[in-house]
């Protein structure tokens, strides 16, 4: 069986039955809700706004200026009423609050008591500006505050350029006023030219002054500069001779602590110690001869008695007598003997070879000898010694930190003092530069108070003078010197027509997933009968092509004939919205066919992620980034931009884009949809026992 027929028996099912008739009309109708109905009450807000209750307070007191009285608040009060741009209620300031407050009005706008006041001022000597007061409220309704900010906008322009017009006016009536007031200044610039002169002199005498100064500061600073680089290296030596005293001062103290004591109460043994070791070592020295003489002959001898305790030992000690009680000791002996040989060896090898070191000892022992008997001698004043000492490193440590302290100090006092001279030679180069300037400036001032009194007196001839016709020209001019001239290209008559790319496509997309509510995305006849896939994907998406088309149909003639959009390419965009509706026809069919009862949801996911992402209302660069990053890739927004073109005009480029995309989406869901087909011919157990169904 063939698609189309197969597509035809779907739609007959609804002609079986009251109920199956009335939903296929609600099928129908549904788009209009979203799409007619939305249109139409976003129609024309703006042309409606004198409905909007606004409290108008004017607590403008007036005021007078130039004899003149003013009423600013008065202005302001019959062109608001005269513009009808709001439905405005004249109330008092606490009325006003209150309402706005509790919602009876929407904002409010307020007059204060000075603004003639404020406004008058700018013919005295403190000008200040009015202000309107505005009070909104967005609980009320947030956009109402917007749209006045436009219009409060417009009134406050209108008023800036009417207390203008006063100010200039006065400007140019004060322009006689400044006729004579020039002759007295060109008087006044010949009796300051005499006066420059003699000033000129004072300038020049100055500035020689001013460079023999500079010439001198110059050496100053040069020198002080030398003395401050020689200061910090003194610092610093100072620094580390009194680190280096501190320790040392430290160590002697801590030692001191120690050895004091000690050296006081043992002064005569250290005294007789010391006589003890020189007189050994004289001693040693005596005897040094004899060993070297008798260390040959003690080798030897050593040898023959251990030699001959080796045979005693081996007679007496053999293997069957070694219990006998003498043997132990006689083995000692031998062990004995054996190492007082090894011994003489070892001397007399020394002796042999290094009789030179044993000069060098004998040598050092006469040192040894002398310097024990200069510590025996001195032995009893040990303790004296030592303290004087240390108070002499501690009075030395106490000097060095004082001349490192004195040091720093000089180091930062020539630190100062450099800076001081760089700023007072730099300060006289200025001023011996500003002095030769104000000399030549003089010169230039003189000539020019000249030309000044000329100048004034001819200005004073052209100043001009006024009457009332050429102050009106003129201050109606200067009041609002730039008028905006604006030309829209393609422009959109009213607030729906401009929105109506945004909710046609949402319309159609609600459509489409209410049609397969009712319509099986997947003829089951087809599946169960084993039919091609791609046969099946056609047979369930047809129907609802045809149900968007009469959709469209119906849709788009309300839009024309019962609300008024009009549309510069009308058959342009029905085409363009059949293929729109066959477009998101195919999307939702795969969505359902693929997923299931989850299908529906990501559908109205999917609505969700277009609507965010289009760009219907505000651009889209005003979105979050997520919205601009998904933007080129959901259909809605190519539809959107393209029913923009078709319906306000302009070029057909992103119409052409909008359905190449479409078609690209329709034949992808299609695809997508006929592999769903055919997984569906096979059976599975999740088909059998589905995890979710709606």
């Amino acid at each position: 069986m063939r698609s189309p027929r197969l597509a035809a028996l779907e739609l007959r099912r609804f002609g079986r039955g009251r109920l199956p008739r009335a939903a296929l009309v609600a099928l129908l109708v549904l788009p209009l809700l979203y799409g007619a109905l939305y249109l139409w009450s976003f129609w024309d807000p703006y042309g409606r706004l004198d409905r909007v209750p606004v409290a108008l307070v004017n607590d403008d007191k007036g005021a007078t200026a130039s004899g003149k009285r003013i009423t600013a608040g008065d202005d302001i009060v019959a062109g608001l009423r005269d513009s009808k741009s709001f439905d405005w209620h004249e109330v008092s300031a606490a009325e006003a609050r209150r309402g706005v407050e509790n919602g009876t009005y929407y904002l409010s706008l307020t007059v204060p008591a000075d603004f003639s006041a404020r406004i008058a001022s700018s013919a005295g000597d403190s000008p200040e500006t009015g202000a309107l007061q505005v009070r909104t409220n967005d609980a009320n309704n947030y956009i109402v505050g917007q749209i006045s900010r436009t219009v409060f906008n417009e009134v406050r322009s209108a008023a800036s350029t009417k207390a203008s017009r006063s100010f200039l006016d006065r400007i140019f009536v004060s322009f006689a006023d400044i006729h004579g007031q020039t002759v007295q200044a060109a008087q006044g610039a010949d009796t300051l030219a005499g006066g420059i002169g003699k000033a000129e002199k004072g300038s020049k005498d100055l500035a020689d002054g001013l460079t023999d100064a500079k010439t001198g500061s110059a050496k100053l600073t040069k020198g002080i500069r030398k003395l401050d680089t020689g200061a910090g290296t003194l610092a610093d030596g100072s620094r580390q001779v009194a680190a280096g005293t501190q320790a040392l001062a430290d160590q002697v103290d801590g030692v001191y602590a120690k050895v004091g004591p000690y050296l006081a109460e043992n002064e005569k043994t250290i005294g007789d110690t010391a006589r003890l070791v020189a007189d050994s070592a004289r001693t040693v020295r005596d005897n040094l001869g004899v060993l070297v003489k008798t260390a040959p002959a003690a080798a030897k001898t050593a040898h023959a008695a251990a030699d001959t305790l080796h045979e005693v030992y081996t007679a007496r000690c053999s293997a069957d007598l070694l219990t006998d009680p003498v043997c132990p000791d006689l083995k000692k002996a031998r062990d004995a003997a054996d190492d007082v040989a090894a011994v003489a060896d070892d001397l007399n090898t020394l002796i042999a070879d290094q009789n030179g070191d044993l000069k060098t000892l004998d040598k050092n022992l006469g040192t040894l000898q002398t310097q024990a008997r200069a510590l025996a001698d001195r032995a009893p004043h040990l303790s004296e010694d030592v303290a004087g000492a240390v108070k002499k490193i501690d009075k030395l440590n106490d000097g060095a930190a004082q001349v490192a302290a004195g040091a720093v100090k000089l180091h930062t006092g020539l630190g100062t003092a450099v800076t001081g001279a760089t700023g007072l030679d730099s300060g006289l180069g200025k001023l011996k530069s500003g002095a030769y300037d104000l000399n030549g400036g003089m010169y230039r001032l003189a000539d020019g108070s000249n030309t000044l009194a000329g100048g004034l007196h001819d200005g004073a001839a052209k100043i001009p003078d006024y009457d009332k016709q050429d102050r009106d020209e003129r201050t109606g001019v200067m009041s609002d010197p730039v008028q905006l001239a604006s030309h829209d290209l393609h422009k959109a008559p009213n607030y729906g027509t401009g929105f109506a790319p945004y909710f046609i496509p949402l319309s159609l997309w609600v459509g489409a997933m209410v049609a397969y509510m009712l319509i099986q995305p997947l003829n089951r006849r087809a599946l169960a009968a084993g039919s091609a896939a791609w046969r099946i994907a056609l047979a369930g998406w047809l129907p609802v092509v045809a149900v968007g088309v009469l959709q469209t149909a119906a849709l788009m003639a309300v839009l024309h004939w019962a609300i008024g959009l009009e549309m510069v390419r009308a058959a342009g965009t029905v085409g363009f919205l059949f293929l729109v509706a066959a477009c998101f026809a195919a999307i939702v069919q795969w969505l359902n066919a693929r997923f299931g009862a989850a299908g529906r949801i990501l559908v109205l996911a999917l609505l969700m992620l277009q609507l965010t992402s289009a760009g219907g209302t505000y651009p889209v660069q005003t979105s979050p980034g997520f919205f601009n990053a998904i933007h080129p890739f959901l259909p809605m927004s190519y539809v959107v931009s393209a029913l923009r073109r078709l319906i306000t005009g302009g070029g057909l480029g992103p119409v052409w884009q909008a359905c190449a995309v479409l078609v690209a989406f329709t034949a992808g869901a299609l695809a997508l949809t006929a592999v769903s087909a055919r997984r569906r011919q096979v059976w599975t157990l999740d088909r059998l026992h589905p995890e979710l169904s709606l």
